[in-house]
């Protein structure tokens, strides 16, 4: 059973990364084999500062790590350094029809947006499959806003294995039921791109200053407050028990608790929460080279699948394996 996921290095990671994803590469890294990769050249389609990319890189590999990816159990590794994975993008691109990456939301929501759209945006879904398909991915953990292209690669390997025979492994989803309910600051769902993300591994002082600022309604501090839509109280749910959970509602319903209280009690949940992994990163910050060497042996680990796989797919085309 292998276990397959990649996330963009296209900034900090925040309350809805891990949540969303990351979290579940934790839980599913003790299967017997999980791979999962730093996608630089996805980020390529956003990110056009050389250095700004390496930079987020090795930060994201430093995050990965200090929330509790164990590199003796899952392999990590940096997806440009997998050639293969884009020699196989293209084989797989020549059995994908255009009109199912049309149907794609980041095309389509760019388009509608009047933003321009590239060609990298256009068959990033292509790269994503084969991203899963290079390693004979059983299982891909995602947000909910990605599981359209786990059926895609579905979709494009079906085809693959129509015209040359069963070469590709089909993969499933694996989502969270609430991995698409981490609101922003602002109410919306939590996303770099809307501007209302709560990073992290962010400074004590600038993360209270974004709590407190998360949109509420208007009620007055005596009156009867709804904990099930309320903001503050989703948040604080991702990181309390649930005794504290019924004790906070409690308080709303009662009335004579102001939202100040309750951003209050989401700070310090929040800050107890990621402690451990905040004591970690220091020491992997201090250490940056053990990091490198990481990611290198994950890429190592990782093309000797990749290359299995690739040769499979070569031979069933008609093109051979590689001499070289």
């Amino acid at each position: 059973m292998r276990v397959l996921s990649g996330i963009q290095p296209t900034g900090r990671f925040h309350w809805g990364n891990y949540f969303g994803a990351i979290r579940q590469y934790i839980a599913l890294q003790e299967h017997d084999q999980a791979f999962y990769f730093i996608a630089d050249l996805h980020a390529l389609t956003t990110v056009r500062d050389a250095n700004l990319l390496e930079e987020y890189t090795l930060e994201a590999a430093i995050d990965l790590l200090a929330l509790g990816l164990n590199p003796d159990h899952a392999t990590l590794f940096r997806q440009s350094d997998i050639p293969e994975v884009t020699e196989l993008m293209w084989i797989l691109l020549t059995a994908t029809p255009m009109s199912l990456l049309e149907k794609c939301h980041a095309y389509k929501d760019k388009i509608a947006k009047g933003l321009p759209a590239d060609a990298g945006l256009f068959s990033y879904p292509v790269l994503m499959a084969a991203d899963i398909l290079l390693y004979d991915s059983h299982i891909v953990p995602v947000g909910h806003d990605q599981v359209q292209h786990i059926e895609v690669t579905r979709d494009v390997a079906q085809k693959i294995n129509l015209h040359y025979g069963d070469v590709l492994v089909l993969p499933e989803a694996r989502v969270l039921d609430d991995a698409a309910k981490v609101p922003g600051v602002d109410g919306e769902k939590m996303s770099k791109s809307y501007g209302n993300v709560i990073e992290i591994f962010e400074a004590a002082k600038p993360m209270r200053k974004k709590i407190m600022s998360i949109k509420t309604d208007s009620q007055p501090v005596e009156a009867a407050k709804t904990p099930e839509t309320c903001n503050v109280f989703q948040m604080y749910r991702l990181f309390s028990t649930s005794d504290e959970q019924i004790e906070l509602a409690q308080r709303y319903r009662a009335g004579g608790m102001g939202y100040g209280e309750a951003k209050q009690l989401l700070y310090d949940a929040a800050w107890k929460y990621f402690e451990p992994a905040r004591e970690r990163r220091e020491g992997l910050v201090k250490d940056k080279q053990t990091v490198r060497d990481i990611l290198k042996t994950g890429a190592e680990r990782a093309r000797l699948k990749g290359q299995e796989v690739l040769d499979r797919v070569r031979s069933a085309c008609g093109l051979g394996k590689k001499l070289v």
